[in-house]
């Protein structure tokens, strides 16, 4: 049986439903282009500031044999440089989204509207990182400031505007709904959980920042639980994240209520090859339970 695995979000096709998610690999114009290669259907860039960030001292990153802890602190080389970057990829036919933070509204819509000039197709407002002070996660909590960043956001650029969303709160509804209320197009759920390791050996904290974010497969059950809350509550898309390593966790987070899914820390293990393999078991599932079309899995576990 023939199956389609194509999706449309914000008015344009996509091949498949996966995406490169932020921070991961996404810090030049050739890593972006591998992981379309790899079978991405479109790739979101790491998350950029106004100036060169080094990010917190290491260690940085402590694996689980569950997910991966990281404490990076938002590294990264600012948006004029990136911008320079990003010019490579004009005249490529590639979905790209670019990721952005800030600490306020003025500073997230400088922000896009420079992604948005250097090409992309949309920007993603990282309102939920759980270790950078004064920025992600600690504004992203707050539902009255997710509604003004994106709202200046929306009203400063022409691209879909996406706000993602922190699963650190007793309400991950009410900051979906700011957001919309904001004028976001679609929100992601979820970033990482704010976590933390010990190394009892050296009676000390495994990361140099102490607070890290949890991601891989022990976050799944968080993710597909705030996806499906936030289907029944909000009209606009939800791109599913949080443990999806295998074409049946894209299943689950899909009949969650998922337009989309984006795919992070599995790629450490696997490589860029994990979009292909996503892709191949989506379209295998659809054939055996008779589904032509991906979109008709959207929603199905609230029926």
């Amino acid at each position: 049986m023939n199956v389609s695995i194509e999706v449309e979000l914000f008015g344009q096709r996509m091949k498949n439903p996966t995406m490169l998610a932020s921070g991961i690999l996404g810090t030049t114009a050739d890593l972006l282009l591998s992981a379309v290669k790899g079978g991405a259907g479109a790739v979101v860039t790491k998350s950029i500031g106004k100036k060169p960030r080094d990010g917190h001292a290491n260690p940085t990153v402590f694996e689980y044999n569950c997910g991966m802890l990281n404490a990076l602190g938002l590294p990264n080389p600012g948006i004029d440089h990136f911008e320079k970057e990003l010019s490579k990829l004009k005249g490529k036919e590639i979905f790209f989204i670019g990721s952005v933070f800030g600490s306020d509204g003025s500073e997230f819509s400088e922000l896009a509207v420079r992604m948005e000039r250097a090409g992309a197709s949309a920007v993603e407002l990282n309102l939920s990182c759980p270790h950078a002070k004064g920025l992600g996660a600690e504004i992203g909590s707050d539902p009255e400031s997710v509604e003004i960043i994106t709202q200046a956001v929306a009203s400063s650029v022409e691209i879909p505007v996406i706000a993602k969303l922190t699963p650190n709160t007793s309400d991950i509804v009410a900051l979906g709904k700011a957001a919309e209320r904001g004028g976001a197009d679609a929100v992601v759920a979820i970033n990482t959980l704010k976590a933390m390791a010990i190394e009892p050996y050296l009676r000390k904290p495994a990361l140099g920042n102490v607070i890290g974010g949890l991601s891989g497969q022990a976050v799944k059950p968080v993710g597909l639980r705030c996806v499906y809350e936030l289907y029944e509550a909000l009209d606009i898309p939800i791109i599913g994240a949080g443990g999806i390593e295998s074409g049946i966790d894209a299943v689950e987070y899909l009949m969650a209520g998922a337009s989309a899914v984006q795919v992070g820390t599995a790629i450490r293990g696997k490589g860029m090859a994990i979009f292909a393999e996503i892709c191949a078991e989506i379209e295998d599932f659809m054939r055996s339970e008779g589904y032509k079309e991906v979109g008709d899995l959207r929603g199905l576990a609230h029926d």
